[in-house]
C-alpha cells in the first residue's frame, strides 16, 4: 500500500460527508464524553508548534469514540481581542476582515490534519450572535451588583494602549506583547470575582484530575490568609490606618507603617506637609511603575516620609507613616506595618533610610540580637522585646495578642486574599461592548435584555490611542436613556476577550439556540468537560474566570456542575532550536510542506511520538523522517499480507505463533494502559512499533497461519487509528470491513496468551544462587526438583551425595539444601 496525500483527501472527505463526528446532544443511549480542546484566537495561521493539542484532543476523542463513548468534540474560535486586532494593525487590515480570514485558513488547516470536530457546533466570539450572550452574562452580574464601575489604580500598557488585569501581567510586562506595565488610576468595569475567592479555594478540591502543578497556581494566585487587621491612629489626628497582618505576633517589632500611593487616606495625610511638592513628584515616579507580588523581591525599595506618625497600639510609641513603592494597593487596605527584624522587604528598606530595627522572634539556637541582624529572620520562634508575651511561642503569642487586641478594640480577626477583582473593560475597539447607558438623570442604565446585542459598530480608523474608537463615532455612543427617554450615551469600552472565553464550552451545547445562550437540561447532561486540554499558560488567567463564571450562572439555576472542567491536561511546547516557534525568531515549521510530502498521519504521530506529552519537546527533521520509515514498515505488511499463502495450520499453535499472539495481546494491555493513564502516547506508539517489528520477526522465522498474521496487521492499525486515522481508515478498508475504522471497537486483551507457559528461576544450594533453570510452568513440582538436581553445577556441589530438602517456590526459587 502506497501512503500520499491522496489518502489524506479520500478519507477527510469520507468523514465529512458521513458527518461522522456530528451528534445529537439530546438523544443517544451511550455513555457521554465532552472532549475539548482550549479554542485559538485566530490572530494567524497555525504552525506546527500550535498542532500539538489539537492532535492530542483528536487522538483522544478517537479513542473513546472507539470504546463506545457518545464524543462530543467541537470547535469555534477566540475571535475578539488584543491577538487579532494586533494582528490587523500590524497587516493594516480591518480586524473583522483579518480574523474571519484567518478562521478560514486555520479550519482548512484542522481539517487538513484529521482533526475530526463537529463542525455544526462552531462559534465564533466576534458574531453578534455569540456575543448578545456575553453582554447578558455582563447584566446578570451586573443586577447581582458582580459587575461595577470604579476608579482604581490600573496595569497600563502603552504599546496595547489599554489596561490589563493583574492576572495579564506578567514579570511587569504586557503578556501580549511584553512592553513594561505602568500605573493609572481610571474609571474602569470589574467583575467581583473576591465575592467568589473562598468557594474557588474550597473547591480545588474537587478537581482531583488536574495537574497538581495548576492547582497549585490557582491556590497560591487566590492567595487566602488568616490574620489581624489592626489600627493605628494617626497622631494628632482623627485618622486610623488599618493594617493586616499575618503576623501578629511581631507587632512589637512594628518600627514603621508604609503605605501604597493610591491610600484613600494619603491626601488627608499630606496636605498640610512642608514636603507636599517632594511627596507629589514621589507618588508620579513610582505610579508609572508596575506593581505584582511577583516583582517585590527583585524590586529597588524606595520611599518618602510623609512628616506624620502613628502610635504603635502596643508599645505606645511613635512610628513613622513613609509612601513605599513595596506596598501594594490590593492587598489588605493598601498600609501595613513595617517590621524590618522579621520580613526582608522591611529589612531592606530600613536598613536603606535608617530605621530602627527591633528583634521580637528568636529564632532557636540564635544568639543575635537586633544591632547584629544581617538579615530578617521570617521564621517562628520565641517572643522576645514583647512585653508580657515574652517567652511565648510565636504559634501561641498569635493567638494571645489577637485576643488582647479584640478584647481592647486595637484589632480583629479576619481574613485576607491575594485575589483581587477582575478587570474587564478595554480601551479598544475589537470587543464585546458593555450594555450601559449612561443617562444625566438616572446614572448608570443596563441595556434591557431585549435591545442586546449591543452592535460593534464597523469603523475606519481604530487604532489605539488610550481610548476607545467608540468614543469618536456619534451615531454609537449617542442614544435615549431606556428609562426616562432623555438624551444619553453609551459606555465605550469594550469587554476583556476573557469573558468571552469564559463560557464558550456551554454554547457548544447550545449553538444555534436563538432565545437563551444555552439549554439548561443538555447543559447538566453534558456537564462537566470530561477532558480538557490546552496550554499552562492558562492555568490562572482562562482557567480562573471560566470556574467563577460557572458558579455564578450555578447560583443563578442554569447549571447543576460546580465545576466547569472535570480532568485537565496540560500539554508541553514544541520547540525548535531550543526557543518557541516564532516568525521573528525564524525557526517556524510549517505543516503545509510536511502534508504535502509526508502526509498528515506522519506529522500527527511525530508530533504524538516527539516525548511526554506534558513536557516541551524539540522538532527534529530526522524524528519526522523517520515516523515516515515506520509508516512504510507498517504499511509494507499490508502487502504481504495480500500475497500471503500459508493455510491452516494444526490445532496446537507453534512457538511463532505463540510469541506472536503473546505481542498483539500484551500490546492491546500496554498501548490501553498508556492511553487511560496520562495520555503517554509516545510509549504507546513504541510497543506498536515494537509489534510491527515481532510481526516480521514471526514471519522470518518459519510457519505462521494466515488468521494469526492478519490479527497483528488488524490490531497494529486499530492501536494507530487515533494517532494515524487516514492510513487505519485505508488498511480497514483493505482487511473488508464495509465502514469506518471509528465503528469497530477498540481492541480486547485475551489474557489466556499472556499466560506464561517458560520462565527462568533461581536455583540456590544453602541460600546462594548457583544456576538458573528454564522450566514449563506446567510442569509438576517433582519433575521441576529433578532436572534442579541433574545440573552440572548443582551435581558438583552436592558431591553427588543426595540433598537434605529441596524446596520449590513456585515461579520463583528452587532451594536446595545439601
Amino acid at each position: 500500500m502506497i501512503y500520499s496525500r491522496e489518502t489524506d483527501n479520500k478519507w477527510q472527505s469520507f468523514w465529512e460527508s458521513k458527518k461522522v463526528f456530528a451528534i445529537d446532544v439530546k438523544n443517544s443511549a451511550k455513555p457521554k464524553y465532552y472532549c475539548l480542546v482550549m479554542f485559538p484566537y485566530p490572530s494567524s495561521e497555525l504552525h506546527v508548534g500550535h498542532a500539538r493539542n489539537y492532535i492530542i484532543g483528536d487522538a483522544v476523542a478517537r479513542y473513546k469514540k472507539m470504546h463506545g463513548f457518545y464524543v462530543l468534540n467541537p470547535m469555534g474560535w477566540d475571535a475578539f481581542g488584543l491577538p487579532a486586532e494586533n494582528q490587523a494593525i500590524k497587516h493594516k487590515i480591518h480586524p473583522r476582515e483579518w480574523t474571519l480570514k484567518n478562521i478560514k485558513k486555520i479550519t482548512e488547516q484542522l481539517k487538513g490534519w484529521g482533526i475530526g470536530y463537529d463542525w455544526s457546533r462552531e462559534i465564533t466570539t466576534c458574531l453578534p450572535v455569540y456575543y448578545k450572550w456575553t453582554q447578558w452574562i455582563f447584566l446578570k452580574l451586573y443586577n447581582k451588583g458582580l459587575a461595577y464601575r470604579k476608579e482604581a489604580p490600573v496595569n497600563w500598557c502603552e504599546s496595547c494602549k489599554t489596561v490589563l488585569a493583574n492576572e495579564q501581567v506578567i514579570e511587569g510586562r504586557c503578556e501580549r506583547c511584553s512592553t513594561e506595565v505602568k500605573q493609572k488610576v481610571l474609571r474602569q468595569w470589574f467583575f467581583k470575582i473576591t465575592d467568589y475567592a473562598q468557594r474557588l479555594l474550597d473547591d480545588i478540591k474537587l478537581l482531583e484530575q488536574w495537574p497538581e502543578r495548576v492547582k497549585t497556581m490557582q491556590n497560591n494566585w487566590i492567595g487566602r490568609s488568616e490574620g489581624v487587621g489592626i489600627d493605628f491612629v494617626v497622631e494628632n489626628s482623627k485618622i486610623k490606618l488599618n493594617c493586616f497582618t499575618t503576623r501578629v505576633d511581631t507587632i512589637f517589632g512594628a518600627t514603621f507603617l508604609a503605605l501604597n500611593w493610591g491610600h484613600a487616606s494619603l491626601e488627608e495625610l499630606i496636605k498640610d506637609s512642608p514636603s507636599k511638592k517632594d511627596i507629589e513628584k514621589f507618588i508620579e515616579k513610582i505610579k508609572g511603575e508596575s506593581l505584582s507580588p511577583r516583582r517585590l523581591e527583585n524590586l529597588a525599595k524606595e520611599g518618602i516620609f510623609t512628616g506624620k506618625y502613628a502610635l504603635n497600639p502596643m508599645t505606645g510609641k511613635k512610628i513613622p507613616i513613609w509612601i513605599a513603592n513595596y506596598i501594594l494597593a490590593g492587598y489588605g487596605s493598601g498600609a501595613a506595618m513595617c517590621v524590618p527584624a522579621h520580613d526582608a522587604r522591611d529589612f531592606e528598606f530600613a536598613k536603606k533610610y535608617k530605621l530602627p530595627v527591633v528583634e521580637v522572634v528568636k529564632a532557636p539556637q540564635s544568639q543575635a540580637n537586633s544591632k547584629q541582624l544581617k538579615k530578617a529572620y521570617e521564621g517562628e520562634g520565641l517572643l522576645v522585646n514583647s512585653g508580657k508575651f515574652d517567652g511565648l511561642s510565636s504559634k501561641k503569642a498569635k493567638v494571645n495578642i489577637a485576643d488582647y487586641m479584640e478584647a481592647n478594640n486595637i484589632g480583629k480577626r479576619g481574613l485576607n486574599y491575594k485575589l483581587r477583582d477582575w478587570l474587564v473593560s478595554r480601551q479598544r475597539y475589537w470587543g464585546a461592548p458593555i450594555p450601559i447607558i449612561y443617562c444625566p438623570s438616572c446614572g448608570q442604565v443596563p441595556v434591557p435584555e431585549g435591545d442586546l446585542p449591543v452592535l460593534l459598530p464597523e469603523v475606519k480608523e481604530f487604532l489605539p490611542t488610550g481610548k476607545s474608537p467608540l468614543t469618536y463615532i456619534d451615531e454609537f455612543h449617542k442614544t435615549k436613556c431606556p428609562k426616562c427617554g432623555a438624551k444619553a450615551r453609551r459606555e465605550t469600552d469594550t469587554m476583556d476577550t476573557f469573558v468571552d472565553s469564559s463560557w464558550y464550552y456551554l454554547r457548544y451545547i447550545s449553538p444555534r439556540e436563538a432565545n437563551k445562550p444555552f439549554i439548561t437540561k443538555d447543559i447538566d447532561k453534558w456537564l462537566p468537560v470530561d477532558q480538557y486540554i490546552g496550554g499552562v499558560e492558562h492555568a490562572i488567567l482562562h482557567l480562573m474566570y471560566s470556574r467563577f463564571i460557572n458558579k455564578f450562572l450555578m447560583d443563578e439555576g442554569l447549571v447543576k456542575s460546580p465545576e466547569p472542567f472535570k480532568r485537565l491536561f496540560t500539554q508541553g511546547m514544541i520547540v525548535k532550536d531550543g526557543a518557541k516557534m516564532s516568525k521573528s525568531k525564524g525557526n517556524v515549521v510549517s505543516p503545509d510542506y510536511i502534508l504535502n510530502k509526508y502526509g498528515a498521519d506522519t506529522m500527527r504521530l511525530y508530533i504524538l511520538f516527539m516525548g511526554p506529552p506534558q513536557k516541551d519537546a524539540e522538532w527534529q527533521d530526522e524524528g519526522l523522517q523517520g515516523i515516515w520509515r515506520f509508516i512504510q514498515r507498517a504499511l509494507r505488511l499490508v502487502d504481504v499480507l495480500g500475497e500471503y499463502k500459508a493455510g491452516a495450520g494444526p490445532k496446537e499453535y507453534n512457538l511463532q505463533e505463540k510469541n506472536l499472539l503473546k505481542k498483539i495481546h500484551s500490546t492491546i494491555k500496554e498501548v490501553t494502559r498508556d492511553l487511560e493513564g496520562n495520555f503517554q502516547f509516545n510509549t504507546a506508539i513504541s510497543r506498536v512499533m515494537e509489534l510491527v517489528n515481532q510481526t516480521y520477526k514471526s514471519l522470518a522465522q518459519g510457519s505462521l497461519r494466515k488468521e494469526i498474521f492478519k490479527e497483528a496487521v488488524d490490531t497494529t492499525f486499530l492501536l494507530l487509528s487515533p494517532f494515524t486515522p487516514h492510513i487505519s481508515e485505508e488498511v480497514n478498508e483493505i482487511l473488508g470491513n464495509k465502514s469506518s475504522i471509528l465503528n469497530r471497537s477498540w481492541p480486547k486483551v485475551d489474557e489466556n496468551h499472556l499466560k506464561e507457559e517458560e520462565l527462568e528461576v533461581a536455583v540456590l544450594v544453602n541460600g546462594k544462587v548457583k544456576a538458573k533453570l528454564k522450566i514449563n510452568v506446567n510442569w509438576p513440582q517433582e519433575e521441576i526438583k529433578s532436572k534442579a538436581l541433574a545440573l552440572e553445577k548443582v551435581k558438583k556441589l552436592l558431591s553427588q551425595k543426595p540433598p537434605k530438602k529441596v524446596i520449590y517456590v513456585e515461579r520463583k526459587i528452587i532451594n536446595i539444601v545439601a
